[in-house]
């Protein structure tokens, strides 16, 4: 699931086509049928929280959104397609280099306008711009808010995502419905998330246990049965925003109601 790490892998996947020429761009999304960046040279990506923003000369940045499912290929030119073509939204071709994005949501705009896209987003957990005491600020003005709901808004603190929220409140030993003033120690929460996405933004798979082993790598998340610390049952549940909710998992003995 694309969080924080597998966004900041993605950008440096794409780092291959800085310096390069397009020779060709193909957005296969309506509202960008005619965009044409051919001819253009690609300087960077940067992952802002969840987003990307692949930047090309004469002040253009190609904004995309993972969402649930996607991801981008980068990959000698020509080879064949690790996905369905169907699934393809764009498509950029250098004269050595191939980059396709699949199922991703797409933009293209000024690079001037970019904060018209990311300004809202809190400090990014794995961004030149992370600040703690930022983000345990903007927790704050939520007290009555669930700590699970609030490390999911991105306005807050920007790339935790479902799989980290769980593991996350666990570590902390918070039931994740906790309202936010309830939380003991809010600026652990937050160390917690940076570490916790530090530790993983190079690495193929994640670890929260300490424990490689199939089925022991992450404490709660989609965990079904006991405990690996205590033995209680994990218990599962949904909830959030309307029309918004999401599963969480967590221990009722390790992470007690307040």
């Amino acid at each position: 699931m694309p969080e924080g790490d597998t966004v900041w892998q993605t950008a440096r996947r794409l780092d291959a086509l800085n310096g390069q020429v397009l020779v060709a761009s193909d957005f296969r999304i309506p509202s960008l049928a005619t965009t044409d960046l051919a001819g253009r040279t690609v300087l960077e990506t940067v992952s802002r929280g969840k987003h990307l923003l692949t930047r090309v000369d004469g002040g253009v940045t190609i904004h995309s959104h993972l969402k649930m499912e996607g991801r981008w290929d980068v990959q000698a030119a020509g080879k064949p397609w690790r996905r369905p073509e169907h699934e393809a939204r764009a498509v950029l071709h250098t004269g050595s280099t191939d980059a396709i994005g699949f199922s991703v949501l797409l933009d293209v705009v000024a690079t001037s306008s970019e904060h018209t896209l990311v300004g809202h987003l809190g400090p990014d957990l794995l961004g030149p711009d992370w600040d703690p005491a930022v983000a345990v600020e903007r927790l704050s003005r939520l007290p009555h808010v669930s700590i699970g709901e609030a490390l999911l808004d991105q306005r807050n603190l920007a790339g935790v995502g479902n799989v980290y929220r769980a593991e996350i409140c666990f570590v902390a030993g918070v039931a994740p419905r906790t309202p936010v003033a309830e939380v003991p120690n809010l600026p652990r929460i937050v160390a917690l998330a940076h570490r916790m996405l530090e530790l993983h933004r190079d690495r193929s798979s994640r670890v929260t246990t300490g424990d490689r082993r199939p089925g022991r790598r992450l404490w709660v998340y989609r965990r079904q049965g006991p405990c690996l610390r205590c033995g209680t049952p994990i218990l599962v549940d949904e909830f959030g925003p309307e029309g918004q909710e999401r599963t969480v998992w967590w221990c009722p003995s390790c992470q007690p109601p307040r």
